[in-house]
């Protein structure tokens, strides 16, 4: 139990004081760091059961690094590093669901890992959107970790799931690095970076959150 307490504070300290914890990284690893924040990207999106690790924050974080000729990390590495970690972490996270999802069941080993209140959050969310929620999944927080999943379980065509994972991915890198390239250096956002980076995660969290109490809502009215 202590562990855990200790892992998750030491997990919401990285995510609120990022701008830091990447110039730890930097300035321990050196030219590794591309390959370190490419996995936890393609990490973030393809293990299913991982699907707090920071996302939009951290490209965000890496980008405005890379404005400040001090650390010696290039945008024009980060983009297509993240476009590859995104594309293939939700193909990744596809294919997994296309070989589990028939025996996924509470009870089995995998189930167990998986958050099923976020899963059954997910498969709402991919009925009522169709195949947009694909598109638009990648720019909520963990839901993008589950709907490559749901997708894969409802035997959606790959190539189809492709074209829109390719699209959100393409939108997503372009949006969140290009904030943080060209606005994270600003002595403003440098002096309230932790509270910069609290407003992303709210702000990409109110859909899930307009969307929960939407069902809330519902079934509360039903029963």
């Amino acid at each position: 139990m202590r562990l855990m307490e200790d892992l998750m504070g030491y997990f919401i300290d990285f995510v609120l004081h990022i701008d830091s914890h990447l110039v730890s990284i930097v300035n321990t690893f050196g030219s590794s760091t591309y390959l370190i924040l490419f996995a936890i990207i393609f990490v973030e999106t393809g293990a299913v059961i991982l699907p707090f690790l920071p996302g939009d924050s951290l490209l965000f974080a890496a980008a405005a690094l890379a404005a400040n000729p001090a650390y010696g990390l290039h945008i024009w590495w980060f983009i297509p590093l993240f476009l590859v970690a995104a594309i293939g972490g939700d193909s990744l996270n596809f294919y997994l669901g296309r070989r589990t999802s028939v025996a996924l069941n509470k009870r089995s080993w995998f189930g167990r890992l998986i958050n099923q209140e976020r899963l059954a959050q997910s498969e709402r969310f991919f009925r009522k959107h169709g195949p947009l929620a694909i598109f638009l999944g990648r720019f909520l927080p963990i839901i993008r970790t589950f709907v490559p999943f749901v997708a894969a379980g409802s035997h959606f065509d790959y190539r189809r799931f492709l074209k829109y994972n390719v699209s959100a991915a393409v939108a997503w890198v372009a949006i969140c690095c290009g904030g943080g390239y060209f606005f994270g250096n600003i002595a403003f956002v440098k002096a309230h970076f932790s509270a910069v980076v609290l407003g992303i995660i709210v702000v990409s969290l109110i859909p899930a959150v307009v969307g929960w109490l939407k069902v809330a809502l519902q079934k509360k009215r039903v029963d």
